[in-house]
């Protein structure tokens, strides 16, 4: 999910609780928060600390469930602030892949291992984006991180399908493979996926759900069909750096998510343009 800002710059936290609880009502199972497109790297510990708090309390009698972008760079930051998002009742937690120090296989399979082990009932997520991080956590590290009871899945946004087959291919079936990439849901699912994080269900979600069911129940034609219809919107929203596109698609519909921090910027007017164009030939605004 977007973070939304203020004139000001600071978090909306009422219209958080209320992007949450439509997301939650169409289409989305679980709320992820504090991830790329909410904009994590420019949010403070404790304004997500806080967003866990105020979505946590929007959507639990929706049946929503919170997973809480907690990763960082440092093993011991991430370790603090997974176990206090623990204590404010999170479902479960995204960690990132280190960026920018550039660990070894080896020294990624040891910073996931530790935050597991320091929180031990909470589900863990591993997110690997290698275009967002430069390391890519390769899959045979995957397969042995997976063999830990709390690391259940991963948000695989390489985009590549071999990395995923290698993953599918070596881990239990309960090992859950998620889509980082809107236009390789249809695809990660044929290989053994489970899923997307998706960008696009801010706008889309019943339909994504549709997609995902009629995969599998054997109806690729109905998910193929669902998937060209909205391929256009899935590259639209990269027309510019995620999240500025969605952000801007959420404005358009009336939702006053603001704008983006620094050093994000808002799109060129010609792109918003070409933005709509999108949105409108879908019937999204």
């Amino acid at each position: 999910m977007i973070t939304p800002f203020k004139t000001d710059g600071s978090i909306n936290y009422e219209t958080a609780q209320k992007l949450a609880s439509y997301l939650v009502e169409n289409g989305s199972d679980t709320i992820l928060l504090c991830g790329t497109t909410g904009e994590s790297p420019t949010l403070t510990r404790e304004e997500e600390y806080q967003l866990f708090q105020e979505v946590k309390m929007a959507i639990a009698d929706r049946g929503g469930k919170v997973l809480a972008g907690t990763g960082s760079n440092s093993t011991q930051d991430a370790i603090v602030a997974t176990q206090k998002a623990a204590k404010l009742g999170v479902d479960g937690t995204l960690q990132v892949v280190p960026y920018y120090n550039n660990p070894p296989q080896a020294g990624l399979y040891q910073h996931f291992k530790a935050i597991a082990e320091a929180c031990a009932d909470l589900p863990l997520m591993l997110y690997n984006i290698p275009s967002r991080t430069g390391c890519n956590l390769e899959p045979e590290t995957v397969i042995e991180l997976a063999k830990i009871d709390n690391i259940i899945g991963i948000k695989e946004a390489s985009g590549s399908l071999d990395a995923a087959s290698q993953i599918r291919a070596s881990t239990p079936n309960n090992f859950a493979i998620y889509s980082g990439d809107d236009s390789l849901t249809l695809p990660l699912l044929a290989v053994g996926g489970n899923g997307v994080v998706s960008v696009a269900s801010h706008l889309v979600g019943n339909a994504l759900q549709d997609a995902i069911a009629a995969c599998e129940n054997g109806e690729l034609q109905v998910a193929t069909a669902i998937h060209l219809k909205l391929f256009p919107l899935f590259k639209a929203l990269f027309y510019s750096t995620n999240p500025i596109p969605i952000k801007t698609a959420l404005n358009l519909q009336g939702w006053d998510v603001g704008g983006v921090r620094l050093p994000l910027c808002e799109i060129p007017a010609e792109v918003e343009t070409k933005l709509k164009a999108v949105l409108e030939e879908l019937g999204l605004l």
